[in-house]
């Protein structure tokens, strides 16, 4: 595996490991009306390719394959993290988080974490501050914000 820089070229397939990690990783933890909500599959590839590209995004590959993603901005915020669904558990997002958390100059990382990352960033020294709501499509989806002081 490899881990290097984003770029717009990984923007689609990117989006498709993340509506594809959210309906199967995810599924435990949220029904079927809040995985669509958060996963649509109706993407603007424009806005994301935007987001990805203004934040320290990284891309895990292996064997030409794209399997895993995650960034943060420059304040420490830690917006995505995911992993394909037939990765899991093999230290890649542990990989990318390091590099993730490493790259920015700040005294501590948030970030807001699903029901189902909750405990990866628990074992990772992260606190919860917070139960969160969000809502999607008027969805309530629960998250957890969480910080880790460096």
């Amino acid at each position: 595996m490899i881990i290097r820089t984003y770029q717009s070229m990984d923007g689609k397939s990117l989006a498709k490991l993340f509506y594809q990690t959210v309906h199967t990783v995810n599924a435990a933890d949220y029904t079927d009306e809040q995985l669509d909500a958060w996963a649509s599959g109706e993407m603007d590839l424009r806005e994301w390719d935007r987001s990805l590209s203004e934040h320290i995004t990284l891309v895990a590959v292996q064997d030409g394959c794209l399997i895993g993603f995650g960034d943060i901005d420059l304040t420490g915020y830690l917006d995505r993290l995911f992993v394909h669904r037939e990765y899991q558990r093999q230290g890649i997002a542990t990989a990318l988080c390091d590099r993730l958390e490493r790259s920015v100059d700040v005294n501590q990382i948030i970030t807001h974490a699903s029901i189902t990352a909750k405990p990866f960033f628990l074992g990772r020294g992260y606190r919860v501050i917070r139960e969160n709501q969000v809502i999607r499509n008027g969805i309530a989806l629960t998250n957890f914000i969480m910080e880790k002081c460096l």
